[in-house]
């Protein structure tokens, strides 16, 4: 069943008009038709609907609500992903597995060893593709909200916006075996704010992984095995999910 979000001013008792470039994708891409059912989600309130498509027009297309889900698929934290920008389209795969995987926010993290720089307008239109992969993953796996790809900040200024989170996580090589790994995974608790911290190609610097302790963030550790950084998110949000998900 495909799925399309909506903003809550296009809900109007039991119809909902979907606007926008959705239109010609259902229309010309999918070729739908009307009795055709789809997946709708308010981007607002992250409430999902079962409709069915009812009437096809130039600009809009009306949808009947059969019924509203009463389960999200949502974690019940909210994970911020400070990602250190990676070289060449990884940053790509890295968003489209991490909205797959459950994450609310990511943030491009400026680090020490980052080779790729970004000017403002190569900025601007890397986040306008990001955040189009975002939203293709987000519907593909059902996902209740679009998580926001923010603009890029520093390392020291990601450290500063995490200090209002709950939890805080840095995997490091060095850091304490797997059981206190999973005794910090298991003092996350439904509600958290939790962030996690990447490194780019080659790791942290250790100066970095210093600013870290002494902003209070947790070391955890991957396994003893040395991921590349596209798949030291992942493993992060795949230990989350399985410890978080009811």
């Amino acid at each position: 069943m495909y799925q399309f979000f909506i903003e809550t001013s296009q809900i109007a008792e039991d119809q909902i008009r979907i606007l926008g470039k959705d239109v010609n994708h259902m229309k010309n891409v999918l070729r739908m038709k009307p009795g055709e059912e789809i997946r709708v989600t308010d981007s607002e309130t992250s409430r999902s609907y079962r409709c069915e498509v009812a009437e096809l027009y130039e600009e809009t297309v009306v949808c009947h609500i059969l019924a509203e889900e009463e389960e999200g698929s949502e974690l019940p934290v909210r994970i911020y992903l400070f990602q250190g920008l990676p070289k060449a389209d990884k940053m790509e795969l890295i968003i489209q597995k991490a909205v797959e995987l459950g994450v609310y926010q990511i943030i491009p993290t400026a680090c020490r060893r980052c080779v790729v720089k970004l000017d403002p307008k190569k900025e601007k239109t890397k986040l306008a593709r990001w955040q189009q992969i975002a939203e293709a993953a987000a519907k593909q796996s059902k996902r209740s909200l679009i998580p926001e790809i923010m603009p890029v900040i520093s390392l020291r200024e990601a450290f500063a916006r995490s200090q209002r989170m709950q939890v805080r996580l840095i995997p490091y090589e060095r850091a304490e075996g797997m059981e206190k790994t999973r005794e910090i995974l298991k003092g996350i608790r439904p509600g958290d704010e939790v962030a996690v911290f990447i490194g780019p190609e080659g790791g942290f610097e250790e100066t970095e992984i210093e600013e870290a302790m002494k902003a209070q963030i947790k070391p955890v550790t991957l396994g003893k095995r040395i991921l590349r950084t596209e798949t030291a998110g992942m493993t992060v949000l795949a230990f989350l999910l399985y410890q978080l998900e009811q």
